[in-house]
């Protein structure tokens, strides 16, 4: 009997590493086309003649489908199975990437990325969910561990993967490959995915709130379309109606929840949790860090290839002391830092990311078109260990005080927040940067508007860390830091589920 049970252990537990390594695989595929588009861009731009308002586009539209049905994508794993969903997501994530690589103009190409969005939205909350339906809880920490260090190799490999495959210009398809080499990696995972990974449902999972996800969807759409498109067309007045119906939408949305959790207890935002103080401000916390991160990276690349003519690869390398630092700091943070120094560790990081953008600011004025990679490598290392401080602890600050009951809703509407955060800053990317670049265009400033054009976005981002820094009070002065793969025998299975979809 012992000879006959040893094997089939064996083989299961050779199965769920080789799960791991699938969803793992499909983690680290999206974290990289989430950045590896960005040093592409100007490129784009070039060879498409897109507009500024496309090339917008092209991120934002990712970064607001991504958000709106993220919520929506783990529910829907949570009711109908999470390989399930992962399987059709993933499937759906490859063929918007074929898409993407083969779109004949910049509209076909903003429609793809928008698909390709929404598809990652039903794959990437299933990731954390099949972990937690697959290892047990010893085992845990071990594996969110790897994950974390999928995420920050995630970081450095995608601008540098970009910029590589757009100097090598293979085969001729300039910037082609960027996408079409999510091609191999999604059929091989889809295929391997469908052998390995055991199917798991949440055993109550709540219904799907549609018509919540609809309003979401369009007050974003209302807010962030005219401020994307809006300077190209001349500030017209629909824009600014637009923009006006999005508070009226929200207004609908925030009664339509209220009824909803009354009716049948399974709105898609709960809205009880904004009463906790620590929730709230850090929900306003992670909104607007998404925005001022959404400003920087695009005017950053911009500012580098079309402003100083430098190479996508040049652009590319010049990120990897940013990201190196933002590892280091990352894992400073949550196991040194904040068990001894709290709040304060977060507030630092604001405080050190505005320091190294003012740092940049004056660099690149006095520095101007001579600038050179080494000579960045103070602002970017100091920005770097800023957002290292707060993006590792962030999440469990903001959750140290809500109810267990509802930390699957609560995780989930962060990680959301975010996401539309990043969208709006960069839709904003065109009053604070674009415009400021044309008008100096206009003056005849050449190569050095964009240099303008990028101070100007920055001494933004400034002021936005500054006043994270503020509504970072909002946040308890000692957050229990939870460890990863720590269980809590108290918390419902199901809600514990979604807090590691979250």
């Amino acid at each position: 009997m012992t000879s006959t049970a040893a094997p089939s252990v064996d083989v299961a537990d050779r199965r769920r590493w080789f799960a791991l390594a699938i969803v793992m695989t499909a983690a680290f595929m999206d974290l990289v086309d989430v950045t590896i588009v960005n040093i592409a861009l100007p490129t784009i731009r070039h060879d498409e003649g897109a507009t500024d308002g496309q090339i917008q586009w092209i991120t934002a539209g990712y970064a607001l489908a991504f958000a709106a049905l993220l919520i929506t994508g783990g529910r829907l794993g949570d009711i109908f199975g999470r390989k399930r969903l992962f399987l059709l997501g993933i499937t759906g994530f490859t063929i918007a990437s074929a898409l993407c690589g083969l779109a004949a103009n910049p509209e076909m190409l903003v429609a793809s990325r928008i698909l390709q969005g929404g598809m990652a939205a039903l794959m990437v909350p299933q990731v954390l969910s099949i972990v937690h339906a697959t290892f047990p809880a010893h085992e845990r920490g071990k594996v969110f561990g790897l994950f974390g260090a999928i995420v920050g190799l995630g970081a450095v490999t995608g601008p540098l993967l970009g910029a590589l495959l757009t100097e090598w210009n293979i085969a001729g398809l300039e910037w082609r490959p960027i996408f079409l080499i999510n091609l191999p990696v999604g059929i091989a995972a889809l295929v391997l995915g469908s052998r390995v990974i055991t199917e798991s449902k949440a055993p109550k999972a709540l219904k799907l709130d549609l018509v919540g996800v609809v309003l979401v969807t369009l007050a974003m759409l209302a807010l962030v379309y005219p401020l994307t498109q809006g300077r190209e067309n001349g500030w017209p007045v629909w824009g600014f109606v637009m923009m006006a119906a999005s508070v009226v939408i929200v207004a609908v949305l925030v009664a339509y929840e209220r009824s909803k959790a009354r009716r049948d207890g399974s709105p898609l935002i709960e809205l009880s949790l904004f009463k906790v103080k620590s929730f709230a401000g850090g929900i306003a916390v992670q909104t607007v860090f998404g925005l001022a991160m959404g400003i920087f990276f695009l005017t950053w690349t911009l500012y580098m290839q079309l402003g100083l003519g430098w190479s996508a690869l040049r652009a590319g390398l010049t990120g990897v002391p940013f990201s190196i630092a933002v590892s280091v700091a990352a894992g400073i943070s949550v196991q040194k830092l904040v068990p001894v120094f709290g709040r304060k560790v977060l507030q630092a990081g604001a405080l050190l990311l505005a320091a190294g953008v003012l740092i940049y600011v004056w660099e690149a004025g006095h520095y101007g078109l001579g600038i050179t990679s080494w000579q960045m490598a103070l602002p970017l290392v100091v920005m770097g260990l800023g957002m290292g401080l707060i993006v590792a602890p962030l999440t469990d600050a903001i959750l140290s005080e809500v109810p267990r009951e509802h930390a699957g809703s609560a995780s989930g509407l962060i990680n959301t927040v975010m996401q539309m955060g990043n969208a709006l800053g960069l839709s904003l990317v065109s009053v604070v940067f674009f415009n400021v670049v044309e008008d100096h265009l206009r003056q005849g400033a050449g190569s050095a508007a964009f240099i303008d054009g990028f101070r100007h976005a920055l001494l933004w981002a400034a002021a936005v860390l500054v006043g994270i820094f503020l509504l970072m009070f909002a946040l308890p002065k000692h957050p229990v830091v939870s460890q990863p793969g720590d269980d809590a025998p108290a918390q419902d299975a199901t809600e514990r589920e979604r807090e590691l979809v979250g």
